[in-house]
């Protein structure tokens, strides 16, 4: 689920469930390179895949990236906002090609919110603009590769291992292009997300949200109000890589004003816990990303049944019609 304070660059102001909302899952550093078969493979899947369009907002939709192209408007923007806007560290490939992509796009599946409107003064853009996107990982995918994004930073293994039963979906490099930050677009890039989940059937949702900075005690109070009042119950819980954690326990609990730590916390990480998600256990400095990051989790079931009312409840799934698809087009 990463880059704040949050880091939807800056990180959104509002929504309807998830307020902030915002993932982009672990550093990439030390995960094993999949080969440029794998790559190839999952590429040219997606290519022919149909179009998959979850919502509409008047000249806004939200709808799976269905060829590679889609993929790399994506990845101009994830680098406008994580890289020029904020404070990631481009690599060479990264500066020449003006895009932030890894070894692990071409296996997740990526949510696009596109403007077909008229919002060039008055002129058509010659193409449909993508001006939001999140990219999503089924576990069913995620064990044909080389596992989740994720388990870079956590040790995620013993927790799929103690719940076979449950399948669960990776979120990540969420953003939006900056006058589209607002209530319109994050509920649409959430209706994306969710439609997502219902239609594949996920049980939970797992990603990394993100402080600004790499100065954990920076965030000491925020830190240790989630280690005290919001660290997953131990059927939940995951932990951060041991050469990699950071205490959150900084503080102990008498000394944590509530209403101060409240405030102190990323939009993204406040609207997930007031939904029902836990946290895992240490914090992870992001070095390339300039982010101290901690791990969520967020099991469907946990969900407060009144967030279903604006979207649907997991078990109904309608997607919306395609058929206009071409046309706006």
């Amino acid at each position: 689920m990463k880059p704040n304070s949050g880091r939807l660059a800056g990180r959104f102001r509002g929504g309807a469930m998830f307020p902030g909302l915002m993932f982009r899952a672990g550093q990439a550093g030390g995960r094993p390179f999949m080969g440029r078969r794998r790559l190839a493979v999952g590429a040219f899947s997606r290519r022919f895949q149909p179009p998959k369009i979850y919502g509409r907002c008047g000249s806004l939709e939200v709808r799976l990236a269905r060829k590679k192209s889609e993929i790399r408007r994506a990845q101009r923007l994830r680098y406008k906002v994580f890289y020029e806007e904020m404070s990631a560290i481009p690599g060479a490939l990264a500066m020449l090609s003006r895009r932030d992509e890894d070894a692990y796009d071409p296996i997740f599946d990526h949510l696009l919110v596109i403007d077909h409107g008229d919002t060039n003064g008055g002129r058509r853009w010659r193409r449909s603009k993508v001006v939001g996107t999140y990219r999503v990982l089924r576990q069913d995918v995620a064990e044909l590769y080389d596992g989740f994004y994720t388990q870079g930073e956590y040790d995620i293994a013993s927790l799929l291992l103690a719940k076979p039963d449950y399948s669960f979906m990776e979120l990540g490099r969420s953003c939006v292009l900056k006058p589209y930050r607002n209530k319109r677009t994050l509920e649409l890039l959430w209706q994306g997300v969710w439609s997502y989940v219902r239609e594949h059937s996920a049980d939970v949702m797992i990603g990394c949200a993100s402080f600004a900075g790499t100065d954990p005690s920076a965030h000491a109070l925020a830190l240790s109000y989630l280690h005290h009042t919001s660290l997953a119950p131990e059927e939940w819980r995951v932990r951060a890589h041991e050469h990699l954690r950071v205490d959150m326990n900084m503080m102990p609990r008498e000394a944590v004003n509530a209403r101060a730590a409240l405030k102190a916390l990323p939009p993204l990480i406040k609207g997930y816990l007031r939904v029902g998600a836990y946290v895992g256990e240490g914090a992870v400095i992001d070095h390339q990303f300039g982010t101290t990051d901690v791990f969520i989790i967020m099991p469907v079931e946990a969900i407060k049944s009144r967030y279903f009312a604006h979207f649907g409840a997991p078990d109904e799934f309608a997607s919306p019609a395609t058929a206009e698809f071409g046309a706006l087009n």
